[in-house]
């Protein structure tokens, strides 16, 4: 995300990310409300954030590079003074609210919630939450607070079990009156429904 892509580079929004700059420039010229809401929700999670600035490289016209500018200033800044986290919630942003017709059909993503801070967790998961109506969404998580905006039914728990994963869906009634008491997050953390690291037992060879 912090290089420099083709400015043509924009069919699609890449998996890592590296064409980001392209695609919001394709979305800012042919679909505005769409970049209106990405830009918006971006500024929720970053106040200090105005805008992207999305401009073709004076010296290679052909490429194009990730600015923007910080709130009550003119000076534009490039991804290096943005932090990991920021630069993600950005990528995550552009991906989850792109146009329905843009959008992949089935979105994996893992471990989005790395490097956010915990209110730019509570807006990722109204972000998958609002895209889940029109994409199949599967989200790799280890995040109590992330896994607290979801209801038990919709959470697969992976665990190992005899060399071999086991994925099992939660179930409400299954955790009985656990729910009322706490978090689905909180419950994860006791190790009331499993998904926590656990050693595995060497099999042992039998010999006639």
């Amino acid at each position: 995300m912090k290089s420099a892509p083709d400015l043509d580079d924009n069919r699609h929004l890449r998996p890592d990310g590296k064409n980001l700059a392209a695609y919001l420039y394709l979305l800012q010229a042919r679909h505005k409300g769409a970049y209106s809401q990405i830009r918006r929700t971006v500024q929720l999670a970053a106040p200090f954030f105005e805008d992207f600035v999305l401009k073709p490289r004076s010296l290679c016209p052909d490429t194009i590079q990730l600015e923007w500018r910080h709130r009550h200033s003119d000076a534009h800044f490039g991804t290096s003074s943005l932090s990991d986290g920021t630069l993600r919630f950005m990528a995550l942003a552009t991906l989850l609210l792109q146009p329905v017709a843009m959008r992949p059909k089935v979105i994996l993503i893992d471990e989005p919630e790395l490097g956010l801070h915990p209110y730019a967790a509570t807006l990722l998961a109204a972000m998958l939450r609002e895209a889940s109506v029109d994409s199949q969404i599967i989200v790799a998580t280890q995040s109590p607070l992330l896994l607290d905006h979801f209801e038990p039914e919709e959470v697969l728990v992976t665990d190992r079990q005899e060399g071999a994963t086991t994925i099992r869906r939660l179930c409400a009634e299954s955790l009985g009156g656990w729910l009322e008491d706490y978090s689905l997050g909180e419950l994860w953390e006791k190790n009331e429904f499993g998904g926590r690291p656990a050693p595995e037992l060497a099999r042992r060879s039998s010999s006639g």
